[in-house]
């Protein structure tokens, strides 16, 4: 597929954007304004994989508040599974983020080193298993693996939320360059930018998502991952 030049596909993207409201459809990003903390963001993320109303759903009947309690509280109050999580995996997930200490910190100590999230999220997960010996198939699936060839979606998202510093954004983390951020590629989103002509590679990747990152980076050098949010729902909306 011949490759769009940047100057119309961000014209395109800049109408777009204008146009398209999180209000509007269901969206994790929802749960995630209502609290404004890292925890939530990473466990909202973490869980955001299928239909976004059935997302929002579990996400809505979840009780962020054990995060502040006795994990024995955590483990009789959470009666809630999902999807490849059984309950007891959503207990662990809590128990785990109850016990993390300076995430920000955790992300930077990876970060740092090249200006790379990927090294940050690869910090952030092997201190997150460092705090809890539990695993399980759907534990694991969570948190994810360091060094696979995975495009880290969930994580890329949870790291947008808190870094960007403009709507829908937090802009919690402001240690990190938003300029450096990573698409959150998934299946959907590799399928808009292949139609778009924004993408060569046929895998949805790491190397996938860094080469949708770095046309990005030609609509705006400071803020690539503005265009994401509006290049889901045209996804969602199949308007591409």
């Amino acid at each position: 597929m011949e490759r769009i030049s940047p100057s119309r596909v961000k014209n395109f993207l800049d109408r777009a954007l204008e146009e398209r409201s999180l209000e509007e459809h269901p969206d994790p990003l929802w749960i995630v304004r209502r609290y404004r903390d890292p925890k939530v963001a990473i466990i909202s993320a973490l869980f955001s994989y299928g239909n976004a109303r059935q997302i929002v759903k579990f996400l809505e009947g979840l009780d962020f508040s054990l995060l502040e309690r006795e994990e024995g509280e955590i483990a009789r109050a959470i009666d809630s599974s999902y999807r490849f999580q059984r309950r007891r995996d959503v207990v662990e997930l809590f128990i785990t983020m109850r016990r993390a200490e300076g995430l920000e910190e955790r992300f930077l100590s990876g970060y740092r080193v090249k200006g790379d999230p990927i090294e940050g999220i690869h910090s952030l997960i092997e201190y997150l298993y460092s705090l809890n010996p539990y695993r399980s198939p759907g534990y694991t699936f969570l948190l994810g693996r360091v060094g696979s060839s995975s495009p880290y979606k969930r994580w890329n998202m949870a790291l947008r939320w808190l870094v960007r510093r403009e709507e829908p954004d937090l802009g919690l983390w402001r240690k990190v360059n938003p300029s450096h951020l990573i698409v959150p590629l998934d299946t959907h989103l590799f399928t808009v930018a292949r139609k778009l002509g924004l993408l060569k590679r046929r895998s949805c990747n790491l190397k996938t998502a860094r080469e949708l990152t770095e046309f990005l980076r030609e609509l705006d050098p400071q803020d690539p991952l503005k265009y994401d949010f509006v290049l889901y729902r045209l996804g969602q909306l199949n308007l591409v």
